[in-house]
Formats: C-alpha cells, structure tokens, sequence
C-alpha cells in the first residue's frame, strides 16, 4: 500500500506567479496553478501554513465567478488561521457582494478588531452599513475614516453616494469632488460627479466629469449609459445612441442600457427597434418596471392600443405610483372609447398625487366630451395650477371659454399659442420684421395680415379685414397660402394679398402685422359684436362656366357635399366621415340632384359613386375657393362636414348644414345650439349625440331636408 503524504505549503516564487496571473486578470491560471497545493481535503495539509495560498486561490476563484469555491476556500483559511486579516477582507467583500448583509458587517467588524487601523475595511464597512439603510452609521464612519485619513479617496467617494442619495446634493458635490482630488484617476467619483451634474441640470458640467471619466477608463459601460442619457436629454439622439450601443458592446446584457437605448430609439422614431430593446429588457429582467412603462409607450406610439393598455396595467402591478402609467393607461382607453373607464384611472392617478397635471388636464378634457363644461373649466385650471407653464391647459382652457361664449378672457387667453414652442405662432414673433399689433389706432398705418392657422380659420376671421380698414388702415396686406390668394383679392378691406415669403420679406414695409384670429381680442369682440362674414361676390365668367356644368342635372334641388376633411387634421378621424357611403340616407330624397365638392380625401370615391346615385362630382376641377364659390352660388344647399367649405359657403350667404363629431368638437361651433353667432341664419348644425352613429345625425339631415323642400 502507499501512503500520500501531505503536500508542502506552497513556496513564494508559486504565490508570486498566481498572483502575477490575478493582477492580469487571468484567473482561471491563477486558480489552476494553486489547486494542487490547496485541492485536498481540510486537514489533510497544514492548512494554517497554505493560508496565504487559500486566500489568493479564494480571489481567484471569485474572479472565475465561482462565489461558492471563494467562500469554502476563505472559510478554511479562516479555519485554519483565525487572525489572518486578509481572509476576512476578502470573504467580507464576498458576503457583501451576495447581499448577506450581516455576515459581512460582522467579518468587517471581525477584521477591524485584528487591524483597527485599517482604513480600506473601515470604509468597506460604512458601504455595508449604507446597503442595510443605516444612513447615519454609515455617515459617521465615513467622516471617521476621513478624520484620520483626509485623502482617503473611496472613503469620500462612498461619502458622497450616501449623501446624493440623502439629497444633500451640494455636500455629495463636495464628497465627490473630494475623491477626485485624492486621486484624480478615480473613475467612479467622476462617473457619480457627472450623474449628480446631470440631476442639478449643469449639463455642460456633467458632460466634462464623465469624458473625464470615460478618459480614465475607456471601457466604462455605466459612464457611456450616463453619458448617452444626458446626451439624449439635450436632444443630441445620434450621439446618444453610439454611446449606448457602446456600452452595450462592452456588457451585452447591460439592463440600465438596454431600456436607455430603447428610450433613445423612442425619440429618434423608430419605435420598433424601440420595443425590441424594452422587450429583450424585459427578457433579462422582467420586473423591470420602467421598461415595462416604456415598453407600453412603444406600444401605445404604434397604435397597439390592446398591448398597450396590458403593458400599462402590469407597470402598475409593479409600480403602483408610476402616476405616468395612470395617466397613460387614461388615453389608451380614451383612444379605445372607454371613456368612462378612462376617468376613473385618472382619479386613482390623481389619488396617488393630487398635483399632477396631466391628470387634471384629461379629467377636464373628458368633462368637455360629456358636456360638463363646468367641470371641464375647473379642471384645467387645477392643472394650470399644479403647472402654471403648462401650455396645452392655457390653450384648452382658451378655446373652452371660447365655445362658451366667454370671448373676452378666452380670446385673451388664445393668445398663449405665441408663448408655446411646440406652435406655428411662436416663430412668427421672429420672422416678422415689424412689431406684432396690440390694438393701437391704426390711422394712415399700413398693417400685414398673417396666416399662420388653417384655411377655414381665414376664410371665418377674414371679415375682420374690413373692420381694420374702417378703423382707418392705410393699406391692409394679407400673406396667406396660394389657395386663398384669388378669394381675398376680392374681398373688402385687403389692399394686396402675398404669398408668405414675399410677405415675410416686406413685413419691414409694415407698421404692424396680426393674425386674423387675434383681432377679436384686441378689438374687444363679444358673442353680441361679431361682425358679419367676408363679402364676396363670385366671377360672372366663372359662374358661367360652372353653372353650365351644373346644367346637366336633372330638374330639382341642387346640394352641395363634402364628407371628408384634411386627413391631416388632428380630429380628422372624428370629424370626417367613415365613406361617402354614410350619407345613403340623403339619397332616398326624391328629385334632388348632389354635387360633390369632395377635394382629396373621399375624392376617388365621387369619381365612380354607385349607378344609382344622382352624383355630379366636380371637386377634381375646382382650382380654389373662387372655383368653389361659383359653383355654391348655384347650389340650394351645403352639407358638409367641419371643414373650410362650411365657412365659405356660410359666407356666401348660402344656408350651409353641418355635421359636428361628438369627440374633440372644434371650439369655434359652441355648445348646444343649432346655430351659429358667427354665420347668423345660413348656418345650421347638426351635432353628434353621446355615442351616437353617423347615421343616425344623416338620417336628421335627410330629413330636415324633406321638410325644407317639400318632398
């Protein structure tokens, strides 16, 4: 039989190879060469000797990932060697990095009582302290450290997390800025100097300290992640992007930089590649909350609402105060017509903070839907409270108090759209070269009019030209879009019409310039002083040419129709009708003759309309409104949706029948009435009831039209 012997303790030229291998990071070396020397059973060596080789075996082997093989090798040295300090340094930094929590308080402890004057296991320990939420132990450990050793770099540097996370944000600067100084090659202190820059809004700063950081080690994944998050905030999203793919290069499953890089790819547009990146988040960490969050805006951007609505709802599952979801989940069931639904989520949101202003501000705009004008006003004006700058609640509130017939403080209000970036307004004030006008006299001044809203806004606010004239106006100019230019040559109180770029040209010509729709706050207008509509008279040549088209109808009544609006137009899917085929009920009226002045969307329907159908289409001829107004000269009556024909119709004296959509009703139509102050006795609305179909509001129409001609 042959006996083993016990192997010797390992020699110093074999620890100081294993140990060249650690600080190369070649681990799995270091750990082959000592486990002979430390492989065998505990007892079977001199293991008290081999504490040096069990010690530098257990880093090794926490550098192969292996925490378990660390810990049994440090807990046998340890064993063996109860004093040795660098066992306990290691297995407490193991204990820490697993989370167990109390072990390594107590190793710390341990060890502090065999090197109290260790500065590097008294600053690990207030690190231990922190994690378990004893932010005042940790603290005095920490300025302990520092008392002794004023330059010990991590002491200041734990300092300042416990500090930053305490929002003691000029102290944690201070703590930070103390790390760097003590080593000014500390990468982490510049990394958290530069997430604290960022959270203070000192962007520039923040930048700087995680360059500084990224120069120091380049293959830093969190200071590229925080670097790109601040990048993407100051709208820098090609540069965002690179430095989160790069981080992610380095730590492939890097979560945080996962859901950023869907963030970024949410602001660039491309929202699928976005949902991918929340998605595989999620696949690595599935009760990511906020990827989950963001995973439903992806969604909810591509009109899954579905999906949306079940990623909303799991968000708050995990995070019942993300009030974002709340109020996000909101829309999603307003965009899905459970309105009522919608509301209630909003109140829980509401609930969780009595100040968020989204929140107020789809409470009232759902008030408004059901009619609860009252309600709907309060409303935007708690989110105006909870935000003063908030500039969707200054402009529905506007054109709330409007529709109510509260011209005064509503059109006062109105004029918030040159305050709000996100306006055509608000870059008028800088291209026009001449001051905007605020109601001074106007004698002998030469004034611009400016388009800057839709052509229906003009041809209702183009009666205003003729009032500024009467007020003494030497000449009165109006820039507008081409397809209004033939109409307002003719229209009383325009001296010259422009395109805008001549008109942005000559704006320095000008004694002021003003928006058509400006005018009725600076002249004071109220619901009894709304002048009347634009005067124009329709070309006699065109008139003929028209009217000969016309000639080949049958006898009868002759109506006008426009079903569809500018698909453009944010309401348009309200607004417009689903088809032409939604106002089968009008032809059941016998002997009436239609004309459709249907123009882009729903034209290529009125180009081949059923054999059936007494259908003249003449849209796709028609030039402009002076077109449009020649051929409604011969027309008995427009029916029509909320567009710009109803204006001009309207303004051409012709009775003009429109059908207004239930949801996100325009505020210029009021509320209630059948008519309106702005068109009296031409104008008749027939409005959309609580989830009433279309059918039902044609099916009015045709027969108001029975009644109207008799048949």
């Amino acid at each position: 039989m042959t006996i083993s012997t016990p192997l010797a303790p390992a020699p110093d030229d074999l620890l100081r190879e294993a140990n060249a291998h650690c600080e190369a990071h070649r681990f799995a070396d270091a750990l082959a060469l000592l486990e002979p020397h430390v492989g065998g059973q505990p007892g079977a060596t001199d293991d008290a000797a081999l504490a040096p080789a069990l010690n530098l075996a257990a880093l090794s082997a926490m550098g192969t990932g292996d925490a378990a093989r660390a810990q049994a090798l440090w807990q046998r040295c340890l064993e063996a060697k109860p004093d040795f300090a660098q066992a306990y340094s290691g297995l407490a930094a193991l204990f820490a990095a697993l989370g167990v929590l109390d072990e390594a308080q107590a190793l710390y402890e341990r060890l502090l009582s065999l090197t109290p004057a260790d500065a590097d296991a008294r600053s690990n320990l207030g690190v231990v302290l922190q994690r378990q939420a004893r932010h005042a132990e940790a603290e005095a450990v920490f300025r302990a450290v520092l008392a002794q050793h004023p330059a010990h770099a991590d002491a200041h540097y734990n300092l300042g997390l416990l500090l930053q996370g305490q929002g003691r944000h000029a102290e944690a600067e201070s703590a930070l800025r103390g790390a760097i100084a003590a080593n000014a090659r500390h990468a982490k202190a510049y990394n958290a100097l530069g997430a604290l820059l960022r959270d203070k809004a000192r962007g520039d700063e923040a930048a700087e300290a995680f360059r500084q950081a990224l120069l120091i080690h380049p293959q830093y994944p969190e200071a590229l992640n925080n670097l790109a998050t601040l990048l993407k905030a100051s709208g820098k999203l090609a540069e965002a992007e690179l430095a989160v793919r790069l981080a992610l290069q380095i730590r492939p499953n890097f979560i945080d930089a996962l859901n950023n890089l869907g963030c970024v790819l949410t602001d660039l547009k491309r929202v699928p590649e976005a949902e991918a990146a929340f998605r595989q988040t999620l696949a690595l960490a599935p009760n990511h909350a906020e990827a989950q969050y963001n995973l439903g805006v992806a969604l909810h951007t591509l009109e899954r609402l579905p999906e949306a609505e079940a990623a909303y709802r799991e968000t708050l599952r995990r995070l019942p105060g993300r009030v974002e979801a709340y109020n996000n989940l909101a829309c999603v069931l307003m965009a899905l017509g459970r309105r009522a639904e919608a509301l209630e989520v909003l109140h829980e949101a509401i609930a969780v903070r009595p100040d968020f202003a989204e929140a107020h501000f789809n409470i009232a705009s759902l008030h408004k839907e059901f009619g609860r004008l009252g309600e709907a006003e309060a409303g935007y004006r708690r989110a105006l409270d909870a935000n003063p700058e908030y500039g969707d609640a200054k402009f529905r509130l506007a054109t709330l108090l409007i529709s109510m017939g509260r011209f005064e403080e509503g059109f006062a209000r109105y004029e918030c759209r040159y305050t709000m970036p996100g306006f055509v307004h608000h870059a008028t004030q800088r291209l026009l070269q001449c001051p905007a006008w605020q109601g001074e006299p106007l004698a002998g001044k030469a004034l611009l009019l400016w388009q800057e809203d839709g052509l229906g806004d003009m041809l209702q606010f183009g009666r205003y030209a003729r009032v500024l004239k009467a007020q003494g106006a030497a000449h009165v100019a109006f820039a507008c879009q081409p397809p209004l230019h033939r109409l307002f040559r003719g229209v009383q109180g325009i001296d010259a019409v422009l395109d805008h770029e001549a008109g942005a040209a000559a704006a320095g010509q000008f004694d002021y310039w003003v928006s058509p729709i400006s005018v009725p706050h600076r002249l004071g207008t109220t619901i009894e002083t709304i002048p009347a509509p634009l005067v124009h008279t329709p070309e006699p040549a065109l008139v003929e040419h028209w009217g000969a088209r016309l000639a080949t109808l049958a006898p009868g009544p002759r109506i006008g129709l426009v079903w569809k609006g500018n698909p453009k137009h944010f309401n348009d899917a309200h607004r417009s009708l689903p088809s032409l085929a939604a106002l089968a009920p009008l032809w059941n009226l016998p002997g009436v003759q239609f004309v459709s002045l249907q123009k882009g969307q729903g034209e290529d329907e009125a180009q081949h309309p059923p054999a059936s159908l007494p259908l003249l289409h003449l849209g796709t001829e028609v030039r402009d409104f002076v077109d449009t107004a020649a051929i409604i000269a011969q027309l008995d009556l427009v029916v029509c949706v909320d567009t710009s024909t109803a204006h001009l119709a309207a303004s051409l004296g012709k009775p003009c029948w429109v059908l207004l959509p239930q949801y996100d009703l325009d505020w210029r139509w009021m509320h209630e009435r059948e008519d309106s102050p702005w068109y009296p006795g031409t104008m008749r609305l027939f409005r959309q009831r609580m989830n009433e179909a279309w059918s039902a509001v044609v099916e009015r129409v045709r027969a108001a039209c029975a009644q109207r001609f008799g048949i």
